[in-house]
């Protein structure tokens, strides 16, 4: 009875140990970054933390059982590990306090140099999360000496406790990773399993006294020195830095084939701690265990990983295959990834398995040699944990600075077979020159193996939601439909995966790409607007604009165009990935060069320190990451990042940020506006290239941009050559990309949570809508405040004030926007109908555009001239219900904030339309657009 509850309660602190781990690796990038340093720094503390736990707690149970046998009294183990399980769970609870309290005084002290400020740092977090690690490292010594009857049950009990802890890490990484931190937040979900510690500390300490009365005296302990323990720690080592470093190798393939989101994450380290508690539980079952048990279990394990290693490179296209079973539906989300983590069990289950059997096997062996067995077991987990701790800090970070993943998978698999061998010698005792041609010819195979084909890893294919005609061909053939020519450059640093590609853009142009994790971020043929607009239209808005700050380097066509205007002094740009550095070569004929040019400087770092850090001020801030469901991305989009941006900008200084429609949801945009929206006082948007946006945040609430100022600025040489580089001819065409005019869109427009370091909501949102690739548009808002806003101070309405809104401007409007946006366009010149009903020149530019298939329906007369009653009175003569629903949706459909609709048209539309049917569609009117309603009636906001 004792032992079942203990053991289903081992599960439970299993589960609770994983969800700690996952909250804190997100809630301490937040004080250290998401640089790769901070996730070893991280990672290191954590294992550290344990690996000390495992001897100390080791060397209590002996002293323990010691003064129990002396005094002829019970131990109190179960005692023990119930205030061990206490002590982590208030621990817990206090932590959300204990690390605000860390963070502020961070962010106060004043040092000497960055590198100093991240090292008193990864001390800060190694108080943090160093005691509770150190607690949790007393499970397995503890347990496994109050627990077991005798040795030869020690095995069997042994082999339970390690495999039922692992089996609750299973469905901790999953549930962390799915449902709590999203749901919940950080501090949440540590004061939730705070609680649940809480309450198996006071469970151990009930079976405790259940126990007591009928426990006897243990026997003392035998010697705890072992005849060459030494081997077997090495051993331990050795195994454990082989695991873990193939565990980050994996958990990269992992993100090149399903995208690298925090869901893919999870699914990885669910699945390998799943393979190893299933291996070890194996064990359990073992009534005999014959000693070659012990050798064969490394060997075969380096045996099948080497020969997993030509199939590991073909993992995005089998993960394309998964994909593709899966509609683009919501209720596909949560079976994809069982489907997906199911193939993963499959491929790594007895390879994984094995080595979660090899550390069990290794105690097996040990065992008769010492009867003390809580000390056993801390010493040899300790030594396995050292080597996690290496594997995690070589394999992880450290050896990605000079080798690729296929290096360090390789060096992983070189340590299982040197482990064998130390076994063969150890236990069979096979000579050991023997062992060692056995081994250096094992060795000597896996050096001739081939590389990795990056042209295969850094595929992409997980945006591929549909099957091709050559998705069941294999893999050659799917890469063989693709548009990319020839890969030039690939490095696999420590963040990601880096890789450069020429590839065929629209219209038959050879264009060169940079490749982050089998995504691309930046190409130079049609992502040249987007990039460098961003720089150019932020700079437009600041006199004058003389220092920027841009955050992710990319291509380096943003920083290049910044560092071509005359008046910018200096570019600092942060980037978070050496790979993304080194191929900057590649793109210089694209970028001005940008590393020739003296203005601009270059830094390694995390966005976040390095605008905490900073000590200067900036005209413009130019944020460009990735796409906000990649993992670390979302702390780009935080309040809190926002927020020291803000504080970083001279005034009358902007903050602009990059964001996207495609791959989006309405809910996740609205998210990203809602956040922007509560930091700065104002908020533009524009349209940079097709679904490519760029968000203006202007911290002074009564900032509106000089019309006058930004026409001329626009004309100045540097703007304007740098405009004609992103292909905007005109400033009247510039005019057409301004979407949302500052001032629209409130704190209180879009209610609802913001996404936050603490809880970052726009992790699981945008990684949900990446699924579905789905598309999301700005939000329309209908207020009376907000149509004013739109036709007093958008650049459409100043330009028309201005008397310049002549035929050559209406047509270098609609240019722009007729390239990429058909609704825009539509409304553009449903516009320009009803200023000027008989323009020819409109006209001909209609008919020139509607012979493009995708515009017909949009450009048809039917639809202009109903577009166009929208800014009179409304169609003429009464209506149907039918026609009035259908203009209503046209309204709310077409609608341009910088070209609003009259409203008057759909209050004179629908007064006159009569009936029942009219009265529910007012009323439904009333509801989605806001204010829509007759004359008289009030408006909401």
């Amino acid at each position: 009875m004792t032992r079942g509850v203990a053991l289903f309660l081992t599960v439970v602190t299993g589960f609770s140990g994983l969800v700690y781990e996952v909250t804190w690796q997100k809630g301490l990038a937040i004080l250290l970054g998401s640089h790769s340093e901070a996730t070893a720094a991280v990672l290191a503390i954590f294992l550290g933390g344990l690996s000390l736990g495992y001897s100390v707690f080791g060397r209590i149970c002996h002293r323990h059982v010691s003064a129990a046998a002396e005094a002829g009294r019970p131990t109190r183990l179960l005692l023990l590990y119930g205030i061990v399980e206490a002590g982590i769970g208030a621990w817990a609870i206090a932590f959300p306090a204990l690390f605000e309290g860390v963070r502020a005084l961070s962010v106060a002290l004043t040092v000497p140099s960055d590198a100093v400020a991240f090292g008193i740092d990864v001390v800060w977090t190694a108080l943090l999360i160093g005691p509770p690690t150190v607690l949790m490292g007393g499970t397995i010594p503890i347990l496994t000496q109050a627990l077991s009857r005798d040795l030869e049950d020690a095995t069997r009990l042994h082999a339970w406790v390690y495999g039922f802890n692992t089996a609750g890490a299973f469905i901790g990484a999953f549930v962390a990773g799915f449902f709590l931190v999203p749901a919940l937040g950080i501090p949440g979900t540590l004061r939730t399993m705070g609680l649940v510690n809480l309450v198996v500390g006071a469970a151990f300490v009930l079976l405790h006294r259940r126990e007591e009365a009928g426990a006897t005296s243990p026997e003392a302990p035998g010697d705890a020195r072992i005849r060459g323990f030494g081997s077997y720690a090495a051993v331990a080592l050795l195994l454990g830095f082989a695991m873990m470093a193939i565990q980050t190798v994996l958990i990269r393939i992992g993100g090149l084939a399903f995208g690298a989101s925090h869901f893919t994450f999870a699914i990885v380290v669910a699945c390998y701690v799943l393979c190893i508690a299933l291996g070890s539980l194996a064990v359990s079952t073992l009534h005999r265990i014959p000693r070659w048990f012990v050798v064969g279990c490394p060997l075969l394990l380096g045996v099948l990983l080497a020969l997993l290693y030509p199939v590991i490179q073909y993992a995005p296209y089998g993960a394309h295959l998964v994909r593709v079973l899966f509609t683009n539906i919501p209720q596909a989300f949560y079976p994809y990834y069982l489907v997906a983590s199911f193939c993963i069990l499959v491929i790594l289950a007895v390879p994984l398995g094995l080595s979660g059997a090899s550390v069990p096997l290794l105690f097996h062996d040990l065992r008769r040699q010492m009867g003390e067995l809580g000390s056993l077991a801390g010493r040899l987990y300790a030594w396995n944990t050292v080597g996690n701790l290496l594997g995690a800090l070589l394999g992880g970070y450290f050896l990605l600075h000079w080798l690729d993943l296929h290096h360090v998978y390789r060096l992983g698999v070189a340590a299982v077979l040197l482990a064998g061998g130390l076994l063969l010698v150890r236990v069979t005792g096979v000579a050991r020159p023997v062992a060692g041609i056995v081994v250096a010819a094992a060795w000597l195979g896996l050096f001739v193996l081939p590389r990795w084909e990056p042209e295969q890893l850094s595929s992409g294919h997980f945006r591929r939601r549909e099957a091709h005609p050559a998705s069941f061909q294999g893999p050659a053939a799917l890469l063989g439909a693709g548009y990319v020519r020839k890969i030039l450059f690939d490095d696999d640093d420590p963040v990601q995966t880096v890789a450069v590609k020429d590839h065929v853009a629209a219209g038959g142009k050879v264009s060169r790409a940079i490749f982050n994790n089998g995504k691309p971020d930046g190409s130079l043929v049609p992502d040249y607007p987007t990039m460098a607009l961003a720089g150019l239209v932020s700079c437009l808005h600041v006199v004058p604009c003389e220092r920027a700050f841009v955050i992710g380097f990319g291509t380096g066509v943003t920083a290049g165009e910044l560092g071509s205007l005359d008046e910018v002094e200096s570019v600092e740009v942060v980037e978070i990935s050496q790979g993304v550095i080194d191929a900057a070569p590649f793109f210089e004929t694209g970028n001005r060069n940008v590393l020739a040019n003296r203005k601009i400087e270059i830094s390694r770092t995390d966005a976040y320190r390095a605008l905490l850090r900073s000590e200067q001020d900036f005209s413009v801030i130019v944020s460009e990451p990735s796409n906000p469901w990649v993992t670390g991305v979302e702390m780009l989009y935080s309040k809190e990042f926002l927020t020291a941006a803000r504080d970083r900008l001279v005034p009358g200084g902007v903050f602009a940020q990059w964001t996207h429609t495609y791959e989006m949801d309405p809910p996740t945009l609205e998210l990203v506006l809602r956040t922007y929206a509560s930091v700065f006082e104002q908020v533009g948007v524009w349209f940079l290239f097709g679904p490519d946006m760029l968000l203006l945040g202007f911290p002074d609430p009564d900032r509106t941009p000089d019309f006058a100022t930004l026409g001329a600025r626009a004309g100045q040489r540097d703007f304007r050559a740098g405009l004609r580089r992103a292909g905007v001819a005109s400033w009247h065409e510039l005019i057409g990309h301004e979407l949302l005019p500052p001032g629209i869109l409130g704190r209180d427009d879009l209610p609802g949570p913001l996404h936050t370091l603490l809880h970052p909501r726009l992790t699981h949102q945008a990684a949900r809508a990446f699924f579905l690739g789905g598309r999301a548009y700005v939000p329309r808002f209908h207020s009376d405040e907000a149509v004013r806003r739109g036709r007093e101070d958008s650049l459409f309405a100043r330009l028309e004030r201005s008397g310049a809104l002549d035929a050559a401007a209406w047509t270098d409007l609609v240019k722009g926007v007729c390239e990429s946006r058909s609704q825009d366009c539509a409304t553009l010149y449903a516009a320009w109908r009803h200023r000027e009903p008989d323009s020819p020149v409109r006209e001909e530019l209609v008919a020139r555009m509607r012979s493009r298939g995708r515009m017909a329906e949009h450009l048809s007369e039917a639809r202009l001239s109903q577009l166009a009653s929208l800014y009179a009175d409304g169609p003429e003569g009464p209506i149907s219900a039918g026609r009035a629903n259908e203009l209503t949706a046209l309204y709310g459909e077409y609608y341009h904030h910088a070209l609003p609709f009259r409203k008057e048209a759909l209050e004179s539309t629908w007064a006159r339309c009569r009936g029942a049917a009219c009265e529910r569609g007012r009323r439904s009117a009333e509801r989605i657009l806001g204010a829509a309603a007759p004359a008289g009636t009030p408006r909401a906001r």
